[in-house]
């Protein structure tokens, strides 16, 4: 089984024109198979500040332990980044700025990714830091209307290609006892069928 396969049931009530003997309107029940959100749309703020927490310790090591021009020190720590993010995500599941954030790096079966994924999703994540521009309106009472350039970060390009997910730790235990079930149901039903 699979994060992608997973499905979480979604009740809905819609109003009708009916009503009950007392008054009260009559509804309507819908149950909806939809797809299982797993990871939450406030990440992008925190996975970029992780990343950033990442480069800078490579950053202030290449800067004073190794005495190198800040400009140096700033393109020796991308690498860095990318090769120790590698490894630590395959044996932890997470950064050192990920960890901080409490968020864990899970491919579709649940698992730590293995070393090229991860490696893969690194690499991909420069291409992540490209930001998109975007005006942005708002309206308060003090300031009025206002309209101003927005930039948009995108953090999850890399996990669509590498079939990723950053999830919370707290998420882990119900990802993975979802997953424990839906296979459990779907080796019953194979069972069933023979």
């Amino acid at each position: 089984m699979r994060i992608s396969e997973l499905k979480e049931k979604k009740i809905t009530r819609r109003a009708t024109r009916d009503f009950d003997a007392d008054g009260n309107r009559i509804y309507d029940f819908f149950e909806y198979d939809l797809p299982y959100k797993n990871s939450l749309s406030d990440l992008d703020k925190q996975r970029e500040v992780a990343k950033i927490i990442d480069m800078l310790i490579f950053f202030l090591i290449f800067l004073f332990l190794f005495k190198k021009d800040p400009a140096l020190s700033f393109l020796y720590s991308i690498p860095g980044v990318i090769i120790t993010g590698s490894i630590t995500e395959v044996i932890w599941g997470n950064t050192l700025g990920k960890k901080l954030f409490r968020m864990k790096v899970i491919d579709d079966f649940g698992n730590y990714p293995d070393f090229f994924t991860s490696l893969k999703r690194n690499f991909l994540c420069l291409a992540n830091f490209y930001p998109s521009f975007s005006e942005h309106t708002s309206t308060t009472v003090a300031m009025g209307t206002q309209t101003r350039m927005r930039t948009n970060m995108s953090m999850y390009m890399n996990n669509e290609i590498c079939k990723t997910y950053i999830v919370k730790e707290k998420k882990m235990i119900e990802i993975r006892s979802m997953l424990a079930l839906k296979s459990a149901e779907n080796n019953g039903r194979l069972i069933g069928k023979l």
